[in-house]
């Protein structure tokens, strides 16, 4: 008997629409003293982030994935595709990984994220394709110069950040306090 031969992935795999946002929550600067506060709720269009940034003390908000369990294999794809209405903020895109690095980054505070700047359009939909050699690791809002490599065999969370710092650890230029509404449509690997 032989062994039919693998099928190939599907062009696009939704990881997150609709009610699979359900167990996404929000993560604000309150944990290191911040003020902001914002919550995540599913709407028929998708998730929406909603709330108050405050600049002083912190300066974010966010919304992100449960962990995944067990981690997703993406491996057939390129990147992420981010379909949201985001008032023309500049959002970070960030992605955690299972560690592969001999369990080191588990011991630093905050662990290592794989982060993209996601810009919007002022009104309407904002699609952004972030393919995955383009991510940046980085260590809450600094930038790592180590030798690192991307394992999109093993992506742990996913997680959507207004911040005053971008990609590159310098301030956001799409970065306002105040009142936010962010609505993140979906999520889908392409």
């Amino acid at each position: 008997m032989t062994t039919p031969p693998p099928q190939p992935a599907p062009q696009i795999r939704v990881i997150a629409s609709g009610a699979s946002f359900n167990a996404w929550s929000s993560l604000n600067d309150t944990i290191m003293g911040g003020s902001s506060r914002a919550g995540c709720r599913i709407t028929d269009d998708g998730l929406l982030l909603e709330g108050d940034v405050v600049s002083e003390g912190g300066g974010f908000v966010s919304c992100r994935s449960p962990v995944f369990k067990p981690p997703l294999d993406l491996t057939a794809y390129r990147g992420l595709r981010l379909s949201l209405d985001g008032q023309g903020r500049s959002f970070k895109f960030a992605v955690a990984c299972r560690d592969g690095v001999l369990g080191l980054t588990e011991l630093i505070p905050g662990g290592l994220r794989w982060v993209s700047t996601v810009p919007t359009q002022s009104n309407g939909l904002t699609v952004v394709e972030i393919p995955f050699d383009q991510l940046k690791p980085v260590v809450r809002a600094s930038p790592i110069k180590l030798p690192l490599r991307f394992d999109s065999s093993c992506i742990t969370r996913l997680q959507l950040l207004h911040s005053r710092f971008g990609d590159d650890g310098e301030a956001n230029p799409g970065y306002r306090s105040g009142s936010i509404q962010l609505l993140i449509r979906s999520i889908e690997a392409f």
